[in-house]
């Protein structure tokens, strides 16, 4: 349904995107996970027909995005990262009109947004603008649906909305799935990976991996330690500290560490009890030391430990 192929996008001096390359399968909810400032949102623009690429191609259901962009706007739905509707429209005026606009009307469609708008319809008269976060994307939704589209770009989706209304709005995307919608979505929360069919790790304009997420679990290639102290801040200068470590950082109440290669293939050498005489050196008490399993965040930042 998608096919990207070596895009590039420069801004000047800065490189957006260097050689960024997958493909998404009809049907298939393909996560784009990266920081801000990835390059995102430069690639969903480059997808929706918005920019133009400096190198490379992308087809959207076998067509061109720069030589058949206007055919591709009447068959994809566009979600910004940025509420962009009209918030001095009421929720059902801005449905309406996003219907007009692509020459439909809203009941011939609104059999694909009726479990969404059902959220809606108490508040059918408000103005957009009025509307609390978890609603403006819900409604955001609605008008990029209600032409029936078949594949869905959504950029950061769920920025700003709370845990509640993030996880209503990723069941609402997988239903759109099982109907057959093929879905490209963005974000920086890396727990929404695991709701993804497929995911891609992206910084730095490029692409660093693709796969699921049991495979990009898989890949991740040494023993992860989590460390526990009472003091979390001297306890993050003590493992820096600590010269057999190859990568450290806070995660939850715990600092996830990671050890040089040597170390960890070092069977004369007890890592455990050598990095707990460290940090009772830096005076770190409480401490607590155990194996960790890597969860989706951990393999990112293992994969961009050298950006």
């Amino acid at each position: 349904m998608l096919h990207i192929e070596g895009i590039e996008k420069d801004y000047g001096q800065v490189k957006a995107l260097q050689g960024i390359s997958f493909d998404v399968k009809p049907g298939e909810i393909f996560g784009l996970i990266g920081s801000d400032g990835a390059g995102k949102t430069t690639l969903f623009r480059i997808l929706t027909t918005l920019l133009v690429p400096d190198k490379g191609r992308a087809t959207v259901g076998g067509l061109d995005v720069v030589k058949d962009y206007k055919q591709i706007r009447k068959g994809i739905g566009y979600m910004p990262g940025r509420f962009s509707l009209y918030q001095d429209l009421t929720v059902d005026e801005n449905i309406d009109f996003f219907a007009s606009v692509f020459g439909v009307k809203v009941a011939d469609n609104m059999d694909l947004i009726e479990e969404i708008y059902k959220m809606l319809r108490p508040f059918g008269k408000r103005r957009a603008g009025h509307l609390s976060g978890g609603m403006k994307q819900k409604l955001a939704l609605c008008c990029a649906l209600i032409h029936a589209p078949k594949m869905l770009f959504l950029d950061e989706p769920t920025t700003g909305v709370d845990p509640t209304s993030r996880a209503e709005f990723w069941t609402m995307i997988r239903s759109l799935a099982d109907k057959g919608i093929t879905i490209l979505a963005s974000t920086p929360y890396m727990d929404e990976a695991e709701r993804c069919d497929r995911i891609g790790l992206i910084q730095n304009g490029k692409l660093i991996q693709t796969g699921t997420v049991p495979e990009l679990l898989q890949s991740y290639d040494t023993p992860l330690w989590a460390v526990y102290g009472k003091n979390k801040y001297l306890l993050l200068k003590a493992l820096r500290a600590f010269k057999s470590i190859d990568q450290c950082y806070p995660f939850g109440e715990a600092v996830h560490v990671n050890f040089l290669p040597e170390v960890v293939h070092d069977k004369t050498m007890d890592i455990e009890e050598a990095l707990r005489k460290h940090l009772l050196i830096w005076g770190i008490e409480e401490i607590k030391i155990k194996s960790q399993k890597p969860e989706v965040e951990d393999c990112y930042l293992r994969l961009t430990r050298n950006d």
